[in-house]
């Protein structure tokens, strides 16, 4: 029996592509849409996403968790995308589907006015405002994640807040 060292981390097993792109499309998407990928593109860019994630998933070590490393896949992609998009058009709602049509209208509704108020912030802000809020991060996970000071996140959070409740009350009529 071969010696098993015990500093070796434990195997992790690499997850299959589709498991991955089932349980998080909706992630990347989201994060694309929060660095400001265009509508017009946010297809494009998940599948550019993908494409690199389905390329290097075998490589994938289990350092880190895996939202954390398609986060930084979505990054680099998104903000290609944008190098080559203008920023022209409103960022898109999430699809989805209901039996309600009425509901479906007045999320699409919403999520675009939601879209359209995180698009007036500064890509900084943006995201940090994105990731507490839309996905549910704790601020030390996002200071981590996009490897920011832990005050520097909580302020950028702060400003967003205040500056997207700003913009909710000047739409209210």
């Amino acid at each position: 029996m071969p010696a098993v060292s015990a500093l070796a981390p434990p195997a992790i097993p690499v997850p299959r592509f589709d498991e991955v792109y089932e349980r998080h499309v909706g992630f990347v998407w989201r994060i694309a849409r929060a660095f400001g990928v265009p509508a017009s593109a946010i297809e494009d860019a998940v599948q550019d996403v993908f494409v690199v994630v389905h390329r290097r998933l075998p490589e994938f070590e289990g350092r880190a968790a895996i939202t954390t490393w398609l986060f930084a896949i979505t990054k680099r992609v998104a903000f290609a995308h944008r190098r080559r998009e203008t920023r022209t058009e409103p960022l898109a709602a999430e699809p989805r589907s209901s039996a309600d049509p009425f509901a479906a209208i007045s999320r699409a509704e919403a999520a675009a006015i939601v879209a359209e108020i995180l698009d007036t912030l500064d890509d900084d802000k943006r995201i940090v405002l994105a990731l507490v809020e839309l996905e549910q991060l704790s601020v030390p996970e996002v200071a981590q994640l996009l490897e920011i000071n832990l005050n520097t996140a909580y302020s950028r959070l702060r400003l967003a807040r205040a500056a997207f409740d700003a913009a909710v009350r000047r739409r209210k009529p």
